[in-house]
């Protein structure tokens, strides 16, 4: 019978404490040079810049953004993680401090303008693809 009264006082505290614990929120803002540009992120589209996600990981991360009259940019990103998410630090941040927290990142990228190649250019690189043949 003592048994059941130990693990009714424990089972009690593990659920108040997860319910009580504290958490890490993470969230991404990418922003270009000119604004509404279509990002992708990892290869999922997730809308016109500026545009906030949440995010689970830390790490690379593949980005891609389009827009109309400005060439295509295809890059990546390292994201890295603070401190207090390393192995150990990670506890206290997330379950036994009981307040918030807010882990913001900001990335921002300049769209160069589309460039038409001349006439000349064009000839120019048929004939250095012609010589490669």
């Amino acid at each position: 019978m003592r048994k059941q009264n130990l693990s009714v006082p424990m089972v009690v505290s593990v659920i108040a404490a997860v319910i009580l614990a504290g958490c890490v929120e993470r969230r991404l803002t990418i922003n270009t040079q000119p604004q509404g540009a279509l990002v992708t992120l990892n290869d999922e589209e997730i809308g016109a810049s500026p545009v906030t996600v949440s995010f689970e990981w830390y790490g690379d991360y593949n980005v891609a953004i389009r827009k109309e009259g400005y060439q295509a940019l295809k890059t990546h990103r390292k994201l890295k993680g603070p401190w207090y998410d390393t192995f150990g630090f990670d506890f206290f941040a997330q379950i036994v401090n009981p307040n918030r927290i807010v882990d913001s990142y900001k990335w921002t990228f300049e769209l160069a303008p589309k460039k038409e190649p001349t006439r000349e250019e064009l000839i120019s690189d048929a004939e250095e693809l012609k010589k490669q043949l």
